[in-house]
């Protein structure tokens, strides 16, 4: 699961810092064991009819088990809010009735007779299933827990499409198809999927049949010959376009929505280069599904799911052209759903408190194709952005990676699972080096394929491998709490010629962590390199040194989990910037400089930036000289980068740059940059003529607004609509509004929407402009709306309302207030 709501709690922080999610403390005293195995599925065979006018699924579900030791005479079936009609036992082409229980939430069946751990049984149930009407909870990664969705099932909605699709994790999918819905299950399945005929479906497995039916119905079945855990389960149905792709004769298709066919090998067509990448070089274990396959769904509860050969992608995945000029800001997330099917489909975590197994291998998957595909520092680039995504978060450092206790297993889907994870993950690579590494994935990996993997049962493949005692990095990272904080100072003792390095440990507590520091010291541009371990409260490391050095880089492969105080000076950032070369080096160089930007020194550096081989140090760079007055050196640089750099996002950084000169100089060189291929470098030009020309950036804003824009020219069109318009925009403002799928944008956009509501004096459109805002505030889930709801209901819509009040709209504010005592009821 690529979670992406998750951020808007995450964003949400810095306005409730320190507030947390609270149900009381029982949940801390309930141990969270593996489920318990009583019966063991074996093959699910599901026939399922869908009844478009209703939301139904009517099936029809023959479930083969097995005892899993203990002999038994009942079977417990999770089948949540569904219609029961018939259960009965399936032998010798007979159904023979049998009695149970239902409580709309498990099954309970009392089977004809004890069955032994070696015999078989298949247990027949004929049922509806009812998604709609069943209330769940989800989370910040998953908005919802229905299972299936059924999206404009009437077509009442011209611009949406008629779609069905599944979502399973974490319990969901037993709200539609009666099983035992848990990780530590694998079964096999055939699913014969009956849907009108002009629809396509994606199912698990390989398409073995389609047969046409006399009511013009289609019925298509899929089957899936290899045991995968039932929250894999996935069912997809809609009008879409298939484009046939392949991986060492293995089918690779992408459905998409027709008007996204042409690009579609733009968005996922690197999907083949990914499964040989980490089929050979990662895993040493060959894709082992049958197909692969990705589909886009609309309305979507969550970023995507790796659903075993058939991955669910939220719409965001489908990217126009002009879009795709700035990147595919998808790409990451092919990979991680990919990596996954390695990584918890074909290994399984055996409960969720042990969801690392999963999520953190498909985070860190995003790194491994970034350093393969674009080099050293993209991928210090995500390991340094998924590190300040956990340091972020206050809540996180309390929480082991491998969880026994938990309120709901929904929490276990944050930044301690995903990017702590996968950080630990980076770290551990580093100790035991890359051979090490991948040959330990693939013990793992062999030795509980097919089956469920844990903390537990990853330590023991890498000390198998490495023959290495590992408990203390596993019991200090998985299963502890928390993270260094270093601080770090030098000294040279001329006498001795010794160069010293003093590492104190400063986190709350008295927990310390055993730290292997790798210690760069560096004489011009000589490098030599020193392992010590960082143990204790504080410790102090001596290296001969004949003169002292021009730099000592602590942390030298920038892997540590942990926040880090250092004393160098400029003079020893200046010659880390020119020297040791990671990006992080380099971009910690540039960090320090800008704090210095009136230092001549700190200046030029800055300046030396601008001229970085990578494009995100460059965009970094022109960001940081802060008010320093610019010179005529740096402002052609600056210049040259608007005109030439390959990369369209510091294109848009160096026209940001221009635009606070003021200079009208510039204006005519932004009115033509608002036609850029480039939504980020025509966004940032009508951003940067409204400074100079609001008038001019109007009327540009306006003509733009007819065309379906996307991204920051969307963003920046909107920007100075509201700045400078009237409410005679309010259809486009809020039509945009409402078109933006629940996401991180969406909730970024909602100070533009209350802005702009700030000048509307009309009271439905008013009423309607708050509604979409409240809409949006009740879609997200309550385990991040206690984050989310201080930000909306206090700043936003507090906010709005006292505005309001305060010009004398009485009623438009008392109607804020309405839904603001609604919300606390």
């Amino acid at each position: 699961m690529k979670k992406f709501l998750l951020m808007l709690a995450i964003c949400a922080v810095t306005y409730v810092s320190g507030q947390q999610p609270g149900s009381g403390d029982e949940w801390k005293k309930i141990y969270r064991s593996v489920p318990a195995k009583i019966n063991d599925l074996v093959h699910t065979k599901l026939d399922a009819k869908f009844d478009y006018s209703k939301s139904y699924l009517n099936g029809k579900v023959w479930i083969t088990l097995k005892p899993h030791f203990y002999a038994t005479d009942s079977l417990q079936l999770d089948a949540k809010g569904m219609n029961i009609h018939k259960v009965a036992l399936s032998k010798a082409g007979k159904n023979i009735r049998l009695s149970y229980t239902y409580d709309s939430s498990s099954l309970y069946i009392k089977l004809d007779r004890t069955y032994q751990c070696d015999e078989k049984y298949t247990i027949y149930i004929d049922y509806t299933a009812m998604p709609d009407e069943h209330k769940a909870e989800g989370s910040a990664a998953i908005t919802d827990a229905k299972g299936m969705y059924f999206i404009n099932p009437k077509g009442e909605d011209k611009k949406k499409p008629t779609q069905i699709w599944t979502q399973g994790e974490t319990e969901a999918n037993s709200v539609w198809i009666p099983t035992i819905d848990r990780t530590n299950q694998k079964t096999t399945q055939e699913f014969s999927l009956t849907v009108p005929s002009k629809y396509v479906t994606l199912s698990n497995g390989k398409l073995i049949t389609q047969k046409k039916n006399t009511d013009g119905t289609r019925t298509d079945s899929w089957v899936m010959e290899l045991p995968h855990s039932p929250y894999l389960f996935f069912i997809g149905v809609g009008d879409y376009a298939v484009i046939k792709d392949s991986y060492k004769g293995k089918e690779v298709n992408y459905y998409v929505e027709k008007s996204f066919e042409k690009v579609a090998r733009k968005i996922f067509g690197y999907t083949p280069e990914m499964i040989k990448f980490f089929s050979e070089k990662v895993t040493g274990i060959d894709y082992p599904w049958v197909k692969y396959s990705q589909i886009v769904g609309r309305d979507y509860v969550s970023g995507a799911m790796e659903n075993t050969t058939a991955t669910l992608h939220q719409e965001s995945a489908q990217q126009n052209a002009r879009q795709l000029v700035d990147g595919n800001s998808w790409e990451n997330t092919i990979a991680h759903e990919l990596f996954h099917q390695w990584f918890g489909d074909y290994v399984t975590a055996e409960s969720w408190s042990n969801l690392t197994v999963n999520e953190s291998f498909a985070d860190y998957s995003q790194l491994l194709w970034l350093e393969y595909k674009y080099g050293a520092d993209e991928a210090g680039f995500e390991n340094f952005s998924g590190m300040q995504s956990y340091l972020s978060n206050p809540s996180s450092r309390t929480k082991d990676l491998v969880r026994f206790y938990y309120n709901d297993k929904e929490d276990m889907f944050d930044q301690v699972s995903y990017q702590k994870g996968g950080r630990i993950l980076h770290m551990l690579r580093n100790y035991v080096g890359d051979d090490a590494f991948f040959k330990s994935l693939n013990k793992y990996l062999t030795t509980n394929k097919f089956g469920n993997g844990s903390g537990h049962k990853l330590r023991l493949a890498f000390e198998e491998v490495t023959g290495k005692d590992l408990n203390w990095f596993f019991n200090q990272w998985y299963f502890g709490s928390g993270h260094p904080k270093l601080e770090i100072s030098y000294g040279y003792d001329t006498a001795t010629q010794s160069a010293k390095v003093y590492i104190k440990q400063t986190q709350p507590g008295d927990k310390l962590f055993k730290l292997p520091v790798a210690i760069d010291l560096y004489h011009g541009s000589s490098k030599k390199r020193y392992t010590v371990w960082a143990e204790n409260k504080a410790d102090t490391f001596s290296f001969a040194s004949s003169v002292k050095p021009d730099l000592i880089n602590v942390d030298a492969e920038k892997i540590l989990l942990a926040e880090k105080k250092d004393t160098k000076t400029l003079a020893e950032y200046i010659h880390q910037y020119n020297y040791a070369g990671k990006y992080q080096d380099r971009r910690d160089a540039i960090e320090f400089a800008a704090k210095n930007i009136s230092n001549p020194l700190a200046y030029q550096l800055v300046e030396k930036a601008l001229s970085d081989p990578y494009f995100r140090i460059r965009a970094r760079a022109i960001g940081n000289f802060g008010t320093a007055k610019l010179t005529p050196g740096t402002i052609s640089k600056i210049e040259m980068i608007t005109k030439n750099d390959d990369h369209t996002i510091t294109r848009a950084f160096a026209i940001d740059a221009l635009a606070k000169l003021k200079n009208n100089a510039y204006s005519d060189f932004f009115i033509q940059s608002t036609k850029d291929s480039s939504y980020s470098v025509a966004g940032a030009a009508l951003e940067a003529l409204s400074i100079l020309d609001e008038k001019k950036a109007y009327t540009i804003a306006t003509e733009l607004s007819k065309e379906d824009n996307k991204g920051r020219l969307l963003t920046a069109i909107t920007n100075v609509i509201v700045k400078t318009g009237d409410e005679s925009a309010f259809d486009f403002i809020t039509n945009k509004f409402d078109e933006m799928p629940l996401s991180q944008a969406k909730f970024a956009a909602i100070n533009s929407l209350a802005e702009f509501l700030g000048k509307v004096t009309n009271y439905d459109k008013f009423r309607k402009g708050v509604d979409m805002i409240v809409k949006f505030r009740d879609e997200i889930p309550e385990s991040a709306r206690t984050q989310t709801d201080p930000y909306i209901n206090g700043m936003i819509l507090k906010g709005l309302a006292d505005k309001k009040a305060a010009a004398g709209s009485k009623d438009m504010a008392d109607y804020i207030q309405s839904k603001l005592t609604a919300d606390k009821k």
